[in-house]
Formats: C-alpha cells, sequence, structure tokens
C-alpha cells in the first residue's frame, strides 16, 4: 500500500532552494521511498551510504573526486549520509564548488548526521523530519470509514509503513524495534552501556504517560543520572521517544518538576512490552490511547507550519490535563479517554477560565486527527 506523505511536495519545493536538503527520520518511516519517488519524477541520481563503495567515494574526497563520480548529475540524493565519514565537510567542499547540483542527504539518526553537518553546513541546510505515516494520511489513503474501523489496529501496531501493510505486524516491529532502531544507537561511541540503554528504553514504555522521576529510574538500573539523561537524549535523537514538559505559568498549586516521555510510534512501543493484546484486555488503554493522540498532534503540528509547544499540566493535588498546545500564546487544552464521556475539569476551569477542555474518545478521534 502506498500511502501519499504530505511532505513530499514540501520537499520537491526544497528543490528550488540552493542550500541542501537535509530529510531526518527513524529506519523504516520511509526516507528511501519518498526520495526515489522524487529522484523518478524529476531525473536524480541516487545514492546509498549503505554501500561501501559509495562511502568511500564521498570520505575526505576533493569536489573534482566527487563530481567524477556522481558525473553529469544536477540532482543527488545521499541516503543514509550519516554513514560517510566527515560528510558534513564533503557536502559543504561539494555544493560550494558546484552550486547548481542540488543535494538531498537523508538520515536516520539526527544524534550522528546533525553532529557531521551542523557546524561545516551552517546556513547552507534546510532540515525536515519524517515522522511515521500520519493517521490523517492514512485515513486519506484508506478511506475515513475504513480507518475508523482500523483505529484499534493502528493504536496496537502503530504508523510504520512496512507495518501498516504487514500480515504479521508484530512479528515485524519486534525485528524494527530489536534490529533496526538498536542497530542505529549501538553505534554511537557514547553507548558504553547497551545492556542499560535497553532496559531503559523498555521500563520508559512502561512507564510511558507517567510523570518521570530521572532519580528513580537511575537508582532502579544502579547508574547515575547524568547516565539516564544522556541516553534518555540518544533515545530522543534516534526519533524513538519524545519528552512532554508541565505547563507552568506561574500558578503556585501547578506541578512544575518532572516531564512525561512518550513514544513516536505505539507500535515500537508495545513491541517493545511484547504486548499487542486488544485494548479491552489491557491496563494501559489508557495511557496507550493518550500516546496515539499525542504523537498524532506532533505530526500535525508540522503540517500546520505553526509553531506549537506541547504540555501537559496538573496540579499538586492531583488534578490534570493530558495535553495543552501554546500556539502564539493561544491555549488549547485536550484529555484523552478511550470510552468515557465525561471529565473532570473544575481545576483547569478555575486556573484558565478562557480555554475549555476537549474529550478525545474513541468516537471523535478520528475526526479531530482528519481535521
Amino acid at each position: 500500500m502506498l500511502i501519499k506523505r504530505w511532505l513530499k511536495n514540501k520537499i520537491i519545493e526544497s528543490l528550488n532552494d540552493p542550500r541542501i536538503t537535509i530529510l531526518y527520520g527513524a529506519r523504516q518511516v520511509g526516507k528511501t521511498t519518498l526520495v526515489k519517488e522524487i529522484i523518478k519524477e524529476h531525473n536524480g541520481l541516487y545514492l546509498s551510504c549503505d554501500e561501501p563503495d559509495i562511502r568511500e567515494a564521498f570520505s575526505n574526497k576533493t569536489s573534482s573526486a566527487m563530481k567524477a563520480f556522481i558525473k553529469n548529475a544536477t540532482f543527488v540524493v545521499l541516503d543514509e549520509a550519516q554513514r560517510v565519514e566527515n560528510i558534513g565537510l564533503s557536502l559543504k567542499l561539494l555544493h560550494d564548488t558546484y552550486p547548481e547540483i542540488k543535494i538531498i542527504a537523508t538520515g536516520s539518526s539526527s544524534f550522528e548526521l546533525a553532529n557531521k553537518i551542523l557546524e561545516p553546513l551552517t546556513g547552507r541546510n534546510i532540515p525536515f523530519m519524517l515522522y511515521p505515516i500520519s493517521y490523517q494520511e492514512y485515513s486519506n489513503t484508506v478511506g475515513e470509514l475504513e480507518s475508523k474501523r482500523l483505529l484499534e489496529q493502528r493504536i496496537l501496531y502503530g504508523m510504520y509503513p512496512g507495518i501498516i501493510s504487514s500480515t504479521n505486524p508484530s512479528f515485524d516491529l519486534k525485528i524494527i524495534a530489536n534490529d533496526y532502531l538498536f542497530r542505529d544507537i549501538l553505534k554511537i561511541d557514547t553507548v558504553r552501556k547497551p545492556i542499560i540503554l535497553e532496559k531503559l528504553v523498555r521500563l520508559l514504555a512502561l512507564q510511558s504517560g507517567n510523570q518521570v522521576s530521572y532519580n528513580e529510574i537511575a537508582q532502579k538500573l544502579e547508574v547515575s543520572r547524568q547516565t539516564i539523561m544522556q541516553y534518555i537524549k540518544i533515545l530522543e535523537q534516534a526519533f524513538i521517544i519524545f519528552r512532554l514538559p508541565p505547563l507552568s505559568k506561574n500558578k503556585r498549586n501547578e506541578v512544575t518538576r518532572f516531564e512525561k516521555i512518550f513514544f513516536y510510534d505505539t507500535g515500537i512501543k508495545n513491541a517493545l512490552l511484547d504486548n499487542f493484546n486488544s485494548l479491552d484486555k489491557r491496563h494501559d488503554k489508557g495511557s496507550l490511547f493518550e500516546n496515539f493522540f499525542i504523537s498524532e498532534r506532533i505530526k500535525q503540528y508540522q503540517k500546520s507550519g505553526n509553531h506549537t509547544r506541547p504540555y501537559f499540566w496538573r496540579t499538586k493535588d492531583g488534578s490534570e490535563i493530558d495535553l495543552v498546545e501554546e500556539t502564539y500564546e493561544k491555549l488549547e487544552a485536550f484529555e484523552c479517554k478511550w470510552s468515557e464521556t465525561s471529565i473532570k475539569t473544575r481545576a483547569w476551569k478555575n486556573a484558565y477560565p478562557d480555554t475549555p477542555v476537549t474529550l478525545i474518545t474513541s468516537k471523535n478521534i478520528t475526526d479531530i486527527l482528519n481535521t
């Protein structure tokens, strides 16, 4: 099933931009498929940096040597560019010497790729982030009725392109979670305790949607808080998790200390937990539904182009709102409940009387995500 990605048009527009286009995204989210579509339509040259000869051709080479390799191509894609040694310097040299050549570089680890390109390509790159398929993209392809019918499947198995069309999604998700994602992370030099990293990401999967104490995690895994923070940053930069900070507008009763951690894809979270039971058999149904909605909203921020900042809200006496979005100082609030029809919002109304709370349930989530 080929699902049209809205980011495609943005990248095509960037072909007219003299800067180098950088496409970030986790492995298996569809970067290669997307750039190959663009190459086919715009007569480009595709080079996979997973190939040893391609890496050699762009590692510490002169601009003339790189130009000789790509010959007369005026549009070149370097896929998995982080595999090339000193790729930032190579791209800078090629770009400065032959500005007529349009370059797209993709990478599955922002930790590696950003470190290698940011300084050499300052002012010379335009970045894009490709997430797993959004629910709206999925719905536009399969139809609104079908996407509603398969909502629980998408919450359980997530939105990776290959998983949506898989006949054995739980098996294929475990391969992605344990092979592709960790393969990138464990190559990073600063990961000196891979067993701790694996325990950490599974612990985060268990605690997803709850406030996280990094000190408690450090004690539980018997490592320093500094190590935990370092590994969480790596998991963020590998596009596995993201942090949600607490909203605080200087209200004395608001919790400001702890963050929440969510997964970009609920299928990956379930693969780490080895739990693909139906929602009616799961005690974490609420947090899983919450994670799905918040991750989908983050995909929508990118499409809208608005500078939206997401938060959660909690008071010291336990009142909570799952998601608060701030866009140009305007707030929107959402509370996620799979099946409930009412929520308690008195504390929120007292604190922010001008911002109503939208209740998100299994009945209306598809309408919200398709707008």
